[in-house]
Parts: C-alpha cells; sequence; structure tokens
C-alpha cells in the first residue's frame, strides 16, 4: 500500500524526497495520485506540475477524520501508485492537541506505513537512536524504513549505515548533498510553482535522483495502491441526494434547476491558493467555473452570478494589480451591483482601500473594504474555530467551522460588523467582514466535510441572477 513520507522534524527533506520519487514515476509513465498531509497550498502545486493531477490535502482539523479516510480512498480508486507527504516532524499535530492532525494520525488513519526521511548532515551514529525512537514510540505507526538525505561521503555513508544495522531498518533511499536541488523561498514558504521560469529542469532533475538515489525493488511495491471496492465514492461530495442541484433552497423554475451557475474564480500568479477539493465541490453541485486573471484580463467573464477571490500572493503583484484598472473597477462595480462574493485572504487584501508591501509602498486595489492591508514581519498562523455572527454568504448565524490563518498583513481597520467570533487562540475575537453579499476573511477554508457552505453560496448566487 502507498507511503506517507515524514521527517523527524521540518526542514530535512520531505519535499525533496516527495518530488523526486513522484518525478520518477512520471517518467517511468506510471500514474500517481499524491496527498498533501495539512493546510498547504504551495506543496501541492509542485506536486500537481509533476504527476498532472490535483494533490489532495489529508486534514482532519479542517474536515473530519472521516473525509480524510474517504478522500484517500475516493481518489487512489483509478491509480496504480500513490503517497502521501506529510507535514512538520512525524508526531507534531496541531497545537494543544498531541499528535492530533499530525503525519502519524494521518498515516494512522489510513492504516500507511511510514518512510522516514532524515537529514544527516550533523550526525553520525546517534542516528540510530534517532531512528529506533522514531520506530518504538507508537506501535501504531509502522515504520517502513528510512531515506538518508544530505550524506556528505563515502565514509559518512558508511557510519550511518553501521549505526543503523542492529535496528534491520531497510534503508530505502540515499540523498547526497546537494546543492543544486533549491527551490526558492520567501514568507510564507516555497515560491509557487506558476512563478518558477527554470521548474522543468529542476524536475527532470529531481527524476535523475529519484532513479539514481532509491532502492526501487523494494520501493516500488511500497507505493502500489490497492484495488478500491466496488463501492467507494467521496460521501461528502457526490453521493447524498442533497447535495444535487435540484434539491438546494433556493427559488427557481423546474427548468431552470439543471443549469449551470457561472462563478468567476480567480487565478493567476497572484491568486492561487485553492483547495481542489472546494472547487470540485462547486462544480459537482452546479458551478461552472470561469477562470480568469485580476492581473491580466481587463474585465470580469460575461453573465457570471458569483465570484471566488481565493489567496496567494496579491502583495508581490500589487503593483501590476494596482495598474490593471479596469479590472479592479469590474470587480468593484459588480459588487456593488451586490454580486455574491467569497474572498480569502489574499482575496479580502484585493478588496481593500490599498495594499502597502514590504517595502511600504501603497498601491490603490479594488477599494470595496474601507481599510488597508499593510505588509509587516509579524506572521499569523494556525487553526481557528470561527462561529458566524450573522447570517451571511456562506454561513448561518452561530455556524461553526474550522479554518486556517497564514498571513503577514493586518487591516489599519476593523469591520463594524464581522463575520466570525474566534474561539481557538487568535489574535483577536472577531475576525472578517460581512455585507449580505459579501464574505471577506484571511480565515482559509476547506469545504470537504461541510458542502453546506457551497451549497449556501451558490443559493445566493442563484438568487443573484433571478434579482438580474
Amino acid at each position: 500500500m502507498p507511503l506517507v513520507i515524514a521527517g523527524d522534524r521540518s526542514g530535512v527533506g520531505k519535499t525533496t524526497v516527495t518530488l523526486a520519487l513522484l518525478s520518477c514515476l512520471r517518467r517511468r509513465g506510471l500514474a500517481v495520485q499524491s496527498f498533501k498531509v495539512g493546510p498547504d497550498y504551495i506543496d501541492p502545486m509542485f506536486h500537481r506540475y509533476v504527476t498532472r493531477r490535483p494533490c489532495r490535502n489529508l486534514d482532519s482539523v479542517l474536515t473530519s477524520e472521516g473525509y480524510v479516510q474517504q478522500c484517500f480512498s475516493y481518489h487512489t480508486r483509478d491509480v496504480a501508485y500513490a503517497l502521501v507527504e506529510g507535514v512538520m516532524g512525524l508526531f507534531d499535530g496541531a497545537a494543544g492537541r498531541g499528535d492530533y492532525a499530525s503525519t502519524a494520525h494521518v498515516a494512522r488513519l489510513l492504516g500507511l506505513p511510514v518512510l522516514l526521511v532524515v537529514d544527516c548532515s550533523r550526525m553520525s551514529h546517534s542516528i540510530a537512536a534517532l531512528v529506533h525512537g522514531y520506530r518504538s514510540f507508537d506501535a501504531h505507526v509502522h515504520l517502513a524504513g528510512v531515506v538518508l538525505n544530505r550524506v556528505g561521503s563515502d565514509r559518512h555513508l558508511e557510519l550511518l549505515k553501521s549505526a543503523l544495522e542492529p535496528l534491520n531498518v531497510p534503508i530505502l533511499g540515499v540523498l547526497r548533498r546537494q546543492d543544486s536541488i533549491t527551490i526558492p523561498d520567501r514568507h510564507l514558504g516555497l515560491v509557487p510553482a506558476l512563478e518558477l521560469e527554470n521548474l522543468a529542469p529542476l524536475v527532470d532533475h529531481l527524476a535523475y535522483l529519484g532513479e539514481t538515489s532509491f532502492d526501487w525493488s523494494r520501493l516500488l511495491p511500497l507505493l502500489a495502491t490497492n484495488p478500491p471496492s466496488a463501492g467507494t465514492q467521496l460521501l461528502e461530495i457526490d453521493t447524498r441526494p442533497e447535495t444535487r442541484l435540484e434539491n438546494l433552497p433556493f427559488e427557481l423554475n423546474t427548468q431552470h434547476s439543471t443549469l449551470k451557475i457561472p462563478i468567476a474564480i480567480a487565478q493567476d500568479a497572484a491568486f492561487n491558493f485553492y483547495y481542489q477539493d472546494n472547487l470540485d465541490l462547486l462544480a459537482t453541485l452546479g458551478a461552472e467555473l470561469i477562470f480568469w486573471s485580476p492581473l491580466n484580463d481587463s474585465e470580469l467573464p460575461k453573465g457570471v452570478q458569483g465570484l471566488y477571490l481565493g489567496g496567494g500572493f496579491p502583495e508581490m503583484f500589487a503593483a501590476q494589480l494596482a495598474e490593471n484598472e479596469t479590472a479592479r473597477n469590474a470587480v468593484k462595480a459588480a459588487i456593488q451591483l451586490q454580486i455574491p462574493t467569497y474572498a480569502e485572504c489574499g482575496g479580502l487584501m484585493y478588496l481593500c482601500q490599498q495594499i502597502v508591501d514590504f517595502e511600504e509602498q501603497s498601491h490603490s486595489m479594488a477599494g470595496i473594504l474601507p481599510t488597508t492591508a499593510v505588509m509587516g514581519k509579524h506572521l499569523t498562523l494556525g487553526y481557528r474555530q470561527v462561529a458566524a455572527l450573522q447570517d451571511g454568504l456562506m454561513f448561518a448565524r452561530g455556524a461553526i467551522a474550522w479554518g486556517h490563518e497564514f498571513h503577514r498583513s493586518h487591516l489599519t481597520k476593523e469591520p463594524q460588523r464581522p463575520l466570525f467570533t474566534l474561539s481557538s487562540p487568535a489574535p483577536s475575537p472577531t475576525e472578517g467582514w460581512h455585507l449580505p453579499h459579501l464574505h471577506a476573511s484571511y480565515i482559509h477554508l476547506h469545504w470537504g466535510a461541510t458542502p453546506e457552505i457551497p451549497k449556501q453560496f451558490l443559493c445566493n448566487c442563484a438568487r443573484f441572477c433571478i434579482k438580474n
């Protein structure tokens, strides 16, 4: 069955190992489905570039344990190979909840063995104690083997192998120190794949490393998927009767109930933080997804009934966004006409009066919200439990959900009518901007286990069509 790629801590090379394996499998012409533990957007972009298949996030906080299991089963049903890239260290979970939502937790939920990546650059015999500890810490987590990363020399490798020999832990890969394998990063992690011009040669090099650095005779069977049962389905998306478009609780004539609702999705280098499951849910519930670029397009797509402005890096493209005045004015005019609009993090920033970048330069944005997004050094990060303060575009009053914050900007003015109260540790007790037709928030949401959220959004989009 497939492997979970884990690390003893962050920064040991999980993503490099994962991309090397994926690249090698693809070079061999094999179909492979990848997954990422946690609320990450950027690593899945690299997975997708390599595999040509959307990477799926496995996060039991944002969704549920059951959804994690169903998502994995559903998306491995038609591929021969799969792997899961972990997050942080193997047992590092959501703050204050033990190892809940950790790589180990996901491995237990899915019954998958773990391949442990170890940064060997500053150790020799001590590796035995480290690997022994990770193997024995949790009897329900099976360690299938290790990858020795950043090995300095043949002599160094001999010392590492000698130390590990009494443990009988298979060494399934050895990667030497690779100064040429560098993916640039910035204030929120790796630079997204869309922005890298030399990604193809890098992936070719990763594929070569994958071919030459791993014991494929033992590794390939561990990556193979089991044949799924005949009834395998992703229940939260496409099997429950209430998720069909004709059962949505808005008033439409019968002949209209089968029409697709066109939704404009901002998609370019500035806006690309989307969970694929969210987009799939919208499409399954009856949306027609129309992608457009606030950076490059002069207007919104014709006839759309809703806007979805995802997260990303608008601060890195603030000057270009400001220069595209026609696009900004088109968004502003549509929202003033009360088109239903869902804006997350970067999307929220785009709706502000201005963005002040890291060089303290101001750039005009859409001007819907009477506040400015200012970039800073402080990172706001963590899971948030939210409760809706009033009926709105996405939530009924009192509805509770889990989301995730990850940004280095703050707003100069707080909303008079916020969207949420925050009951988990957070910088402030309330968050988000609310209008009857607008949901703008720093909180990223995964709708996989809560299809009622996109359903309510589409209900409002359908009403917009009726009014207009």
